[in-house]
C-alpha cells in the first residue's frame, strides 16, 4: 500500500491515525492476514454527488477502499437510488445497506434525543460538538441511543454554523414568523411552530421546487456552498443569518452492527478512522467553499443578506429552551443527553469567550 496516496486523501488532523492503520494492514504477516474481501452498500439522504454532502460520502467510501487495499469496497447510493432519503436509518438497521450517511435529527421521531447528535437550536458549534463527541462522553451516549436498532454511529462530517435560511419576504419582527411555512427539521421545527409558523419536512432534492412554487415561504438548507448549488437564490432573495437552529451540524456515518462485527479487526479500525478523517475534511471544505459562494451570491445574483432582528433571536432562544426542557422532563435518556451537552457547553463557552471569540473581536476591531 502506497502510504503517500492515502495521506493525499485524508484530512490532516486524522493522517497519523489513518497512516498507522494502513501500516498495520501492510505489515501484517502473510500467514496471519485475513484476505477476505467485502462488498458493502451505503445509502445516503443526499442527492447523488451533491457538493460536500454527497461527495463527502463518496470520499469516505473511496478512502476505506484505498486504506483496505481493496478488501472493503462500498457502493454509494444517493437519496431514492436504493431507499428514500428518510428511510436510510431503517435501511442500515435492517441490513438493506451496511452503511448510511445522513443527519441524526432526521430520526427524531424514532429516537427522541437524536437531534443532540446533529444540531439543536443555540447549541454546540462544530468545534464544541467534536470536543463533546471525542472527549466529553457524547459519542458514548450516541452509541447507546442507536444500540437498540443495531446501528453504530460515527461523526461523518460537519457543515459548520449554517445560515438562517432563504425567505420570500423580509423578517422584521416576531409577527412575521406567524403563518410562515418553512422547511426546517428537528427541534428547530418545534420552535418555529411555537412562534406561530408551520414547519415542513422535505428532503433536499424537493426544496427548490417547493420554494419556487410557493408551497413553502422559506427554507433553511445548509450554507452558501450548497445553497448556491441548489439555485435557491432563484426562488427567494432574502438570505438570513445567523443559523440559530444549526450552529454546528454534525453529519453521521452509520454502520450496521452485525456487518461491522463481521469485519476483521483491521478493517473495523480502518472504517472508524476514515470516518474520523472525513469528519474533519468536510468541515474544512465547507469553510473554504462557503466563503467563496457567499460572495458569488451577493455579487453575481443580487442576494440580500439580512441579520435576524434581535427580538426574533431572543424569542427563538427562549422557545428553544422551553422545547428542550420539556423534552428532558418527559424522557430520562433525553434528559441525560441534554445535561451532558449543557455541562459541556457551559465549560466550552467560558473558554471560547477568552479564546476564539475574543480573538475575532480583536482582529476585526
Amino acid at each position: 500500500m502506497d502510504r503517500r496516496r492515502v495521506i493525499q486523501g485524508l484530512g490532516l488532523g486524522a493522517v497519523a491515525a489513518a497512516t498507522a492503520a494502513c501500516a498495520r494492514e501492510k505489515e501484517a504477516p502473510a500467514e496471519q492476514a485475513d484476505t477476505r474481501t467485502f462488498n458493502w452498500r451505503m445509502a445516503t439522504t443526499w442527492p447523488p454527488n451533491f457538493p460536500a454532502l454527497g461527495t463527502g460520502a463518496n470520499q469516505l467510501a473511496e478512502m476505506i477502499e484505498r486504506c483496505s487495499a481493496g478488501r472493503l469496497k462500498i457502493k454509494v447510493y444517493g437519496a431514492n437510488e436504493l431507499v428514500p432519503a428518510f428511510e436510510v436509518f431503517d435501511a442500515v438497521s435492517s441490513g438493506t445497506a451496511e452503511m448510511g450517511h445522513g443527519a441524526a435529527y432526521y430520526w427524531k421521531g424514532k429516537i427522541g434525543s437524536a437531534s443532540f447528535f446533529s444540531a439543536v437550536p443555540f447549541g454546540l458549534t462544530t468545534q464544541e460538538i467534536n470536543g463533546w463527541f471525542y472527549y466529553g462522553g457524547g459519542l458514548e451516549l450516541w452509541k447507546e441511543a442507536y444500540a437498540p436498532f443495531g446501528v453504530i454511529p460515527m461523526p461523518g462530517g460537519n457543515s459548520g454554523t449554517q445560515m438562517g435560511g432563504w425567505f420570500r419576504k423580509e423578517i422584521k419582527s416576531v409577527d412575521d414568523l406567524k403563518g410562515l411555512k418553512m422547511r426546517i427539521p428537528g427541534i428547530a421545527g418545534e420552535v418555529l411552530q411555537r412562534a406561530g409558523g408551520t414547519p415542513v419536512t422535505l428532503p433536499g432534492g424537493e426544496i427548490f421546487t417547493a420554494l419556487e412554487t410557493g408551497a413553502i415561504d422559506a427554507t433553511e438548507w445548509i450554507g452558501p456552498y450548497n445553497d448556491l448549488a441548489f439555485g435557491l437564490y432563484k426562488a427567494a432573495k432574502y438570505y438570513y443569518y445567523p443559523g440559530w437552529h444549526e450552529p454546528g451540524t454534525c453529519l453521521e456515518a452509520i454502520i450496521n452492527q452485525k456487518a461491522f462485527e463481521g469485519l476483521p479487526a483491521d478493517l473495523q479500525e480502518i472504517v472508524l478512522t476514515c470516518c474520523h478523517a472525513v469528519n474533519e475534511m468536510m468541515n474544512a471544505e465547507f469553510l473554504a467553499r462557503n466563503a467563496e459562494a457567499l460572495q458569488t451570491l451577493i455579487r453575481d445574483h443580487g442576494v440580500m443578506l439580512r441579520r435576524f432582528p434581535d427580538d426574533v433571536l431572543k424569542t427563538l432562544r427562549e422557545l428553544s429552551v422551553q422545547v428542550i426542557e420539556e423534552g428532558a422532563a418527559s424522557d430520562p435518556f433525553y434528559a441525560r443527553v441534554h445535561e451532558s451537552v449543557k455541562a459541556f457547553q457551559e465549560r466550552s463557552a467560558a473558554y471560547l469567550k477568552v479564546a476564539e471569540e475574543a480573538y475575532l473581536q480583536a482582529r476585526s476591531a
